[in-house]
């Protein structure tokens, strides 16, 4: 079996970046993606990758599997496909694919992101992308001087609601529990706003309008009641899912499998594989610190495989 230098696992900003590193640095590199551009790839428009003051998600996807392709000697392999596992050996780890290939490399990164979980309700499907967003960073500003619900009590959906006070009419922030899981200090301080309004105990029952999105209804748990609220922005921060399930057992993962590294080298708790992304336990997750922490990553590696 051929055995290569590094396995790049994923094809967003972080394997991307990671994968244009290792051209650079000549290192004998197999990407393997079942997909181009992360979660990013369902926005309509991105406001905030550096260097480019706005573009689509599948523009920035093709942009980034463009860049790859075009490195030099074909120094980065790629191949379509999920992973089912990987298994650990000495001085090398092994790589098994969906469609029932096998790879091996002296060191291996994972960088296969996470999905955000969805607003299951009725309508959420049907107008996400028409005022139902899972992203305030990226698509906030087109809803400037709006009316905005942002569903999730925990530190992201303040901190999307912090964001979309810069220019929104209003923002009501909808929790189905009874107390906020965000950092109190954050909680008091978003609160502070005239235009911020949060419910506890709403759990959202439904989503309605025409061409977009027009109001939200949550039912209140302790009276039974159920409150429609106008909306034409609705931003949902009720957590991700990173997609790791291949890995588990084989690196340190925290209790919603993110991969534990050291914030300095990326490294896991397994000699010869590094991750990098929002498949790791770091505190935000944006495009831009996704693609540095793979190109931190491969600094690391590179200097792993030729000094050791």
């Amino acid at each position: 079996m051929e055995t290569f230098d590094l396995i790049i696992l994923g094809g967003g900003p972080a394997g991307i970046a990671a994968g244009v590193y290792a051209s650079r640095k000549q290192l004998k590199t197999m990407l393997i993606t079942k997909e181009w551009g992360g979660q990013s790839v369902v926005s309509e428009t991105i406001y905030n990758w550096v260097g480019t003051p706005a573009i689509a998600g599948a523009e920035l996807a093709k942009s980034l599997e463009n860049h790859l392709k075009s490195m030099p000697e074909n120094t980065v392999s790629v191949t379509v496909s999920g992973v089912t596992a990987i298994e650990k050996g000495d001085d090398s780890h092994t790589v098994a694919l969906e469609n029932g290939d096998r790879v091996t490399a002296k060191a291996i990164l994972i960088a296969t992101g996470s999905g955000r979980r969805k607003l299951d309700v009725p309508g959420a499907d049907e107008f996400e992308h028409k005022g139902v967003t899972y992203c305030a960073s990226c698509d906030g500003p087109l809803f400037a001087g709006m009316d905005c619900v942002v569903v999730g009590g925990g530190n992201a959906g303040f901190e999307s609601a912090a964001q979309l006070l810069a220019y929104a009419k209003s923002v009501t922030l909808l929790h189905r529990g009874d107390s906020f899981k965000a950092d109190p200090v954050t909680v008091e301080k978003v609160l502070t706003n005239p235009k911020m309004k949060a419910i506890l105990n709403a759990v959202p029952t439904k989503v309605e309008g025409d061409k977009f999105a027009k109001s939200i209804t949550y039912k209140d748990k302790i009276s039974g009641e159920e409150v429609t609220l106008p909306a034409e922005g609705i931003f949902v921060e009720i957590g991700v899912i990173p997609n790791t399930g291949y890995a588990k057992g084989v690196v340190d993962q925290d209790e919603l499998g993110h991969i534990l590294i050291d914030p300095w080298t990326q490294k896991t708790s397994v000699k010869g594989i590094w991750a990098a992304g929002d498949c790791t336990n770091v505190k935000y997750h944006q495009n831009n610190i996704s693609a540095g922490d793979g190109v931190k990553a491969l600094e690391d590696i590179y200097v792993t495989l030729k000094t050791t």
